[in-house]
């Protein structure tokens, strides 16, 4: 049975002390709960809430990282950097990533293999805009992001894919259940194609896009749905927590 990861993405929010109060005020609200938790983290929070994070069942990820390990990069972060203090996850081609920094499907695929490299497990985004879906080509889409993505990656054992609509990240709409247990089958389906039944049967594959205490139960008992990626409500301890425990 896969395991459920629910993984918060704090994008740039939260000064280190504010890092420091929620794994503080998160940890004995989870500490029950058999749900892998992430929290991808800025930069700047990466080392602290690391160290608070410590003895719990919480996990800390980063939200870029780039393929290089070092050299004339002004601003970036290498995957070296990010195993160092003792990161596990980092996000790779978030959809804010694409559209503001022109991050490219065959950039996504030099992360991709970098972070495996080193030991890092990536959280891989891919999903739709509004216009390609009204147009009906989210499977267009989707499929060709998954093949440039993994290409000559042989073992994706390590690697979540998070179905992130784009539509819905942070504008308050959810695809229904249904419609995002559709398309979490189909990736599953495109990952059969490439490497396999057991492959496919394993890959942990996450929704992401306005997901909510009230619609995580709905979302996460879906078939082909193994947890979420969560944008706004990761920044409410609380409200994280419910998200976390939508099954206790």
């Amino acid at each position: 049975m896969r395991r459920k990861i629910i993984a918060g993405n704090w994008k740039m929010n939260k000064l280190p002390n504010e890092a420091l109060d929620f794994i503080t005020e998160l940890e004995p609200l989870v500490k029950n709960s058999e749900n892998e938790i992430v929290l991808c983290v800025p930069y700047i929070d990466l080392f602290y809430t690391l160290l608070n994070a410590q003895g719990t069942n919480i996990k800390i990820g980063a939200q870029n990282m780039h393929w290089e390990k070092e050299g004339a990069y002004t601003g970036e972060i290498s995957s070296e950097m990010l195993k160092a203090i003792g990161v596990e996850y980092v996000i790779i081609g978030h959809s804010e990533r694409r559209k503001y920094f022109n991050e490219t499907d065959e950039d996504v695929n030099k992360k991709i293999i970098k972070a495996l490299e080193v030991g890092l497990k990536p959280i891989v985004c891919v999903g739709e805009t509004l216009e390609e879906r009204e147009n009906h080509k989210e499977k267009e889409v989707i499929k060709n992001q998954i093949e440039k993505a993994f290409k000559n990656i042989k073992d994706i054992s390590n690697v979540i894919i998070a179905y992130e609509p784009i539509w819905a990240i942070g504008t308050g709409k959810t695809a229904t259940s249904e419609d995002a247990n559709e398309i979490t089958k189909f990736i599953r389906e495109e990952i059969l194609k490439i490497y396999g039944k057991d492959v496919a049967d394993c890959a942990i594959i996450l929704y992401g896009g306005s997901v909510k205490p009230n619609n995580a139960k709905e979302l996460f008992e879906m078939s082909d749905i193994d947890g979420g990626l969560i944008g706004g409500a990761s920044l409410n301890a609380k409200d994280f927590a419910n998200i976390v425990n939508y099954n206790i």
